[in-house]
C-alpha cells in the first residue's frame, strides 16, 4: 500500500518557522515527483512546491518564494518543507504528495490531479 504521513504542523507566531514532515512507505519515493498543497479554510487547495523526478529543480508558488524549501532525503524515503517568516495567511492544511508520471514542474504545481498518493494533511496555524 503506497502512504504519505505528514508531521509537524502546529501552532506558530507570525514570522516564525516550521519543519513539515512526510514519510513515504510503500513506494521509493526517488522515483517519483513531489509537491506541497494547502487549502485554507474557505479557499480551494493550491500548490506550494513541487520537485520533479528526474532534474529534481523546485518550483515554488509566488506566495512562498524566498520563504519556504522543498527538499528531500531519498534515504529516509522522505520529503520537507522548512517554512520560514510565516505569515497569517499561511494558515492552511498541508498536504505532501507524489506521483510517478513526467510533467513539467509548472503542471505538477498547478494540478493536483496529476498526483496518485497523498498523506492526510497536517494543520498549520499562524497567528499571534
Amino acid at each position: 500500500q503506497l502512504q504519505l504521513v505528514e508531521s509537524g504542523g502546529g501552532l506558530v507566531q507570525p514570522g516564525g518557522s516550521l519543519r513539515l514532515s512526510c514519510v513515504a512507505s510503500g513506494f521509493s519515493l526517488d522515483l517519483y515527483a513531489i509537491g506541497w498543497f494547502r487549502q485554507a479554510p474557505g479557499k480551494a487547495r493550491e500548490g506550494v512546491a513541487s520537485m520533479g523526478n528526474v532534474e529534481g529543480s523546485t518550483f515554488y508558488a509566488d506566495a512562498v518564494k524566498g520563504r519556504f524549501t522543498l527538499s528531500r532525503d531519498n534515504a529516509e524515503n522522505t520529503m520537507f518543507l522548512q517554512m520560514n517568516n510565516l505569515e497569517p495567511e499561511d494558515t492552511a492544511i498541508y498536504y505532501c504528495a507524489a506521483t510517478k508520471d513526467y510533467y513539467s514542474n509548472y503542471r505538477y504545481l498547478h494540478e493536483d490531479g496529476l498526483f496518485q498518493v497523498w498523506g492526510q494533511g497536517t494543520q498549520v496555524t499562524v497567528s499571534s
